[in-house]
C-alpha cells in the first residue's frame, strides 16, 4: 500500500511483540532519546504549552506510554534548568519498557512505573497536564477513544498527545537519515510508524468536542485539550 493512499493500520512496530529481540528492544529505547529530541518537537512544546503551566506554582506532569522514560527526564531537567517545581510521572503498560526507565539514574521528581490510564482512573489521580508521544498510532479506535476519555478525567489544565504526521516526504526523509541507528528497531518500526499515522485531516475527524489538532513539530501534530485559562 502506498503511503498516500491511506493508513497502515493493520501494521505491527517489530518493538510490540512480545517476543522481539531484547538486546534490540534495549537499544532501541536508548536510542529514543537521540531521536525524540531531533524530531519529536518537545523543547517547543515545553516552551510554548507547559512552562506557562509549570511557572504557577508546583505542578504535575503525566507522560503516557512513557516507553524507555527519556521524555520525561528531559522535561524534568528543562523545569529544573528554569528553577521550576515540576513532577513527572511516566507510565507504560509494557512491564519491558517500564523495567528499562525504572534502570535509568534517578532524576528528583521522575517516577515511573507500570501501569495502564484505567488504574490511575480508578484510582482518582489527576495531573496539571497529560502528555504523550507518538503513542496514537500505536492504537485501535477503542483504545484511541479510552485514551482521550481518561486524558480528559486525569487533566486539570491540559492534555497534549504528540504524533507524527503521515506524508511520504516524511517517510522518505526518516529512512535515510536513520540508516546509521544500527542493531535496535528505530528505524523499520519508525518507517511503520509513519505509515501507520494519521494525516491532519484524518485525526481531526476521529478528534471529539473539546478537542483539536494543532501544527507541532516538522511531520508532527498535537492532538490537544486546552481546560479554560490555559489556551494558547
Amino acid at each position: 500500500m502506498l503511503i498516500w493512499h491511506g493508513r497502515a493500520a493493520g501494521e505491527l512496530e517489530q518493538m510490540d511483540l512480545p517476543d522481539c529481540d531484547a538486546q534490540k528492544l534495549e537499544n532501541t529505547y536508548r536510542q529514543f532519546g537521540l531521536v525524540n529530541r531531533i524530531v519529536s518537537g518537545w523543547r517547543r512544546l515545553y516552551v510554548k504549552e507547559l512552562r506557562p503551566v509549570l511557572s504557577a506554582g508546583p505542578a504535575s506532569i503525566l507522560d503516557i506510554g512513557s516507553g524507555g522514560g527519556d521524555l520525561a527526564v528531559m522535561l524534568a531537567r528543562w523545569a529544573a534548568r528554569d528553577g521550576l517545581a515540576v513532577r513527572v510521572t511516566g507510565v507504560d503498560p509494557d512491564p519491558r519498557a517500564a523495567a528499562f526507565a525504572r534502570t535509568r539514574t534517578p532524576i528528583p521528581g521522575v517516577d515511573f512505573r507500570q501501569a495502564h490510564t484505567a488504574e490511575l482512573v480508578s484510582e482518582g489521580a489527576a495531573f496539571d497536564v497529560v502528555i504523550s508521544n507518538h503513542v496514537l498510532h500505536h492504537l485501535g479506535t477503542e483504545e484511541f477513544n479510552e485514551l482521550l476519555v481518561h486524558s480528559d478525567v486525569l487533566a486539570r489544565k491540559k492534555a497534549l498527545h504528540n504524533d507524527l504526521r503521515r506524508s511520504a516526504v516524511a517517510f522518505a526523509l526518516f529512512g535515510v537519515a536513520t540508516l546509521p541507528l544500527r542493531n535496535s528497531f528505530i528505524r523499520e518500526d519508525g518507517l511503520t510508524s509513519i505509515r501507520r499515522s494519521y494525516t491532519g485531516a484524518e485525526l481531526s475527524a476521529l478528534a471529539p468536542p473539546g478537542w483539536t489538532v494543532e501544527p507541532g513539530a516538522a511531520f508532527h501534530q498535537v492532538l490537544a485539550l486546552h481546560r479554560r485559562g490555559h489556551e494558547r
